[in-house]
């Protein structure tokens, strides 16, 4: 009877003791969790902090400019890492001292304003275009690909080409090919928009875009319509033509700034050479000039098999066509075989013949002579 009492008060004890355990458990796990949400009840109460660029430097102090454009003289905090100018910096509040560096801000995403992608055309797709091929394969692909061949005659590659001609003739096409055959980034950027969407911000978004190529490395930047950008300069007026320059300023610093046997290129492309600033083709720069004109004869025979290569042809004469199409470029001998398939389309066929290209250059010639009519138009 003794021991059956003794057995049930150990079991009662050790029940409470149990208890215990798990109230002292979840008492711990209580206060716990009311340290964080102090913590982050103090977190949410802390007073926001300013972001500013730094835009000169002093010893322990700095000229910080803020979004809104004012510029102060402020004090750097000892715990600051070391910072150069252009460097985005957190501030505090009441007397703007700057507190740390912002590694991960940026006056915009640049991601968001240029066109980034890995190509996929293939040399055999560029028709009509053999010289032009051979050039930059020799002055892009091979520094790209075989880097240590200029080490060792110890010459240094061109730093970036300049592919010149008629609009619709392959220019971009070609940056596209060579980005490909060397697995290569492509960044495309438009110098018209640059200019036209970014005042103010011109020179940083170029010397993001430089940042980018190197991050992504190997990488082509394309620069078409560079023209627009790196025209003549003349004695500047407007607040305009004030931002082009310290934009094609900043180009120019970031071309030299990168080594000609690193693993970024710059391809310019214009239909007005003429109207280029020395100082952007000067030896050094984009200093390897490629021409690329309108295709004749064999070429024209070329790009047509190109483009009709998954067309269904009934009785077509590619030589006749490339009589036809004498004059056209890249873009209009593309277009005239879309127009020639709707031809085809139109009459419900699933082939097309003589006359449905005949009828599709037609369309295209007569588009041409329209714009062309427009555009003097304009000036009428």
């Amino acid at each position: 009877m003794v021991d059956s009492s003794k057995k049930d008060i150990d079991e009662l004890t050790y029940g409470y003791d149990t208890d215990v355990n798990k109230l002292e458990d979840e008492n711990r796990i209580l206060k716990e969790t009311i340290d964080q949400l102090k913590e982050e009840i103090g977190r949410l109460k802390t007073p926001p902090l300013i972001i500013g660029e730094v835009k000169e430097l002093e010893k322990n102090n700095a000229i910080v400019r803020l979004s809104n454009g004012n510029e102060f003289y402020v004090a750097v905090s000892k715990e600051c890492e070391k910072l150069v100018a252009g460097d985005f910096v957190l501030c505090e509040q009441k007397n703007l001292t700057v507190i740390k560096k912002a590694h991960t801000l940026k006056s915009f995403n640049v991601d968001k304003f240029v066109m980034i992608e890995k190509p996929t055309i293939k040399w055999t797709e560029v028709g009509g275009l053999k010289k032009p091929i051979k050039e930059i394969k020799e002055v892009v692909e091979l520094p790209l690909k075989k880097p240590e061949l200029f080490k060792k005659i110890g010459i240094t590659p061109p730093k970036g080409i300049l592919l010149y001609g008629p609009p619709g003739t392959g220019k971009t096409l070609l940056a596209k090919a060579v980005a490909a055959s060397t697995n290569s980034t492509f960044i495309e950027i438009v110098a018209s928009e640059l200019v036209q969407k970014f005042i103010g911000e011109g020179a940083k978004l170029v010397k993001e875009i430089f940042t980018l190529a190197k991050e992504n490395a190997p990488a082509i930047i394309f620069i078409d319509e560079i023209d627009s950008l790196a025209a003549k300069r003349i004695e500047i007026g407007t607040s305009g033509e004030r931002e082009v320059q310290r934009t094609f300023m900043q180009l120019l610093a970031e071309i030299d700034g990168f080594k000609a046997l690193g693993d970024v290129k710059i391809i310019g492309a214009t239909n007005r050479k003429d109207i280029l600033d020395p100082a952007v083709t000067r030896p050094g720069r984009l200093d390897r000039l490629i021409h690329i004109d309108v295709p004749k004869g064999e070429e024209i025979t070329q790009i047509l098999k190109i483009h009709t290569k998954d067309m269904k042809l009934e009785k077509v004469d590619l030589k006749k066509l490339t009589l036809e199409m004498e004059g056209f470029s890249g873009a209009e001998i593309r277009a005239s075989c879309v127009e020639t398939g709707y031809q085809a389309i139109r009459k419900n066929k699933t082939k097309v013949t003589q006359k449905d290209f005949k009828l599709g250059i037609q369309r295209v010639k007569e588009a041409e002579e329209q714009e062309g009519e427009d555009f003097m138009g304009m000036f009428g």
